[in-house]
């Protein structure tokens, strides 16, 4: 009896059971699975082929797509806010950013910072102008792939002022902010030329579409209607949704794009009024501190409140390290100024130090001027109450001795020589004017009105003044 390998490997050679050979068996089984396979490889074929046909569709069924509000001025915390939402698109692996952006501009610094973010991201972004974008929102538009704007909204009046809103005419800048609008706009195929018109004012631009001409000294802003015929816009849009649908996607995935706790807190705490707040409390409640004795609540309250200011400003991406350590270095200085003699060094150190850290933590150095003198004056009428109210203590009472010593209380700071006026006296040393003399028992320092006067002399007092006693020379037909 062979074993089931032998029996297969003869079978291969020779006729099994049945009558039928190995081979023949195979060539059978060929002839009806031939045909299957072609018919299924036509079927795979055409599904490639409709797949290929409708790819746009198929793609962007079930897009994820971020939305992220950008309702604020352009400054370093809207760049921090506006990196931490990029990266969580990315990470999302999200097909769009809907950057929905309403800001009247902000700093030239951190609009460069944005837009290298928008350039740079994975993340394609369309930006939906709800109200304006002017300003440094121009420049943050213009770096994104598509431009939607609201019906009503305006985009443009791009050129450089100072804090105060007036234009600033050095060429330099001009020319160069200028040239960074172009670039922007060359980005996507925007006319340039519209670009620098919203910027320099000596330019004369020819606007086709328009049918009108951007005359020299003007600045150009256009509107929603005006932006989409000169290809700045792609559409306009009514609202958050329509812009969503314009943007042809299929059951897009909407993700709203939500700040962090944190967040939330630093944009409160950032807030001008808040901010306002903080410092007259934590100026008023250190000067307070030292008004009272012992570190107590005054004290305590301030230092709490400096500590929220410098989180809030640090959290909304305003302040760094140095900013705190700056603060920090001007307290420590003006603590010294009231144990340390510096004539007032130290002091005015710690004040221009404690000053400069509060105003280069905040987003706006004028308005920051404005909080801190605003602060300071309200914080020394709540001081000057509180010295009224507690003028019996402080700190400084304890350096100073405030008790006096008068004769009614029964104190003799040294002896009192107004009985010495009219008595005489006897020489012991010579006065040359100044010498002792002897008045019965007692030895008087005295002095002459000039004269010398030999020892043994006889003397009378004529004037004493506290512990000056003056004295001169008896004659003999005194």
């Amino acid at each position: 009896m062979l074993r089931p390998y032998k029996r297969i490997r003869q079978c291969r050679t020779f006729k099994c059971e049945g009558g039928t050979s190995v081979r023949q068996f195979g060539r059978r089984k060929i002839n009806w699975l031939l045909p299957v396979m072609v018919l299924l490889g036509l079927v795979l074929s055409g599904i490639s082929a409709s797949a290929a046909e409708g790819g746009g569709t198929s793609s962007s069924a079930g897009a994820t797509v971020y939305v992220v509000e950008a309702d604020r001025s352009v400054d370093s915390g809207l760049y921090h806010y506006l990196k931490r939402a990029y990266e969580e698109a990315e990470e999302a692996k999200a097909n769009r950013v809907l950057l929905v952006l309403n800001t009247l501009g902000g700093t030239v610094s951190s609009a460069l910072d944005i837009g290298e973010l928008i350039r740079e991201s994975k993340v394609p972004t369309t930006v939906y102008v709800q109200g304006k974008a002017v300003s440094a929102g121009t420049y943050i538009s213009l770096n994104a792939q598509q431009i939607v704007m609201q019906p009503g909204s305006t985009i443009g009046a791009a050129a450089v002022v100072d804090g105060s809103g007036t234009l600033i005419d050095n060429p330099k800048t001009i020319s160069v902010w200028t040239e960074e609008m172009k670039s922007a706009a060359l980005l996507n195929e925007r006319d340039p030329n519209i670009a620098a018109a919203m910027v320099n004012t000596s330019l004369v631009v020819e606007l086709k579409e328009l049918g009108r001409t951007k005359e020299k000294g003007d600045i150009l802003s256009l509107s929603a209607q005006d932006a989409v015929k000169v290809g700045y816009a792609e559409y306009t849009a009514a609202t958050l949704k329509e812009a969503l649908n314009g943007l042809r996607l299929d059951q897009p995935n909407v993700v709203t794009y939500e700040p962090s706790v944190m967040e939330k807190i630093g944009e409160f705490l950032t807030h001008p009024a808040v901010m306002t707040i903080l410092m007259i409390i934590g100026i008023a409640g250190i000067a307070i501190e030292f008004m009272v004795p012992g570190f107590g609540a005054p004290g305590i309250i301030g230092m709490l409140a400096f500590i929220l200011y410098f989180f809030g400003h640090y959290v909304s991406g305003f302040a760094g390290f140095e900013d705190v350590a700056l603060f920090i270095i001007g307290l420590l200085l003006l603590l010294s100024e009231f144990f340390i003699p510096s004539f007032g060094i130290l002091g005015i150190l710690g004040a221009a130090s404690l000053v400069s850290g509060v105003l280069l933590a905040a987003p706006n150095p004028k308005s920051a001027v404005l909080s801190l003198a605003a602060a300071v004056v309200i914080a020394a009428v709540i001081v000057i109450i509180v010295a009224k109210r507690f003028a019996h203590k402080g700190v400084w009472h304890k350096f100073i001795l405030r008790d006096q010593l008068t004769n009614e209380q029964g104190y003799r700071s040294s002896m009192n020589k107004s009985d010495y006026f009219g008595q005489r006296g006897i020489a012991i040393t010579p006065l040359r004017p100044a010498g002792t003399i002897r008045i019965g028992e007692a030895r008087v320092d005295v002095v002459t009105l000039g004269e010398f006067v030999q020892p043994n002399a006889e003397v009378v007092v004529i004037q004493v003044e506290g512990t000056r006693v003056v004295v001169r020379q008896l004659h003999e037909n005194e």
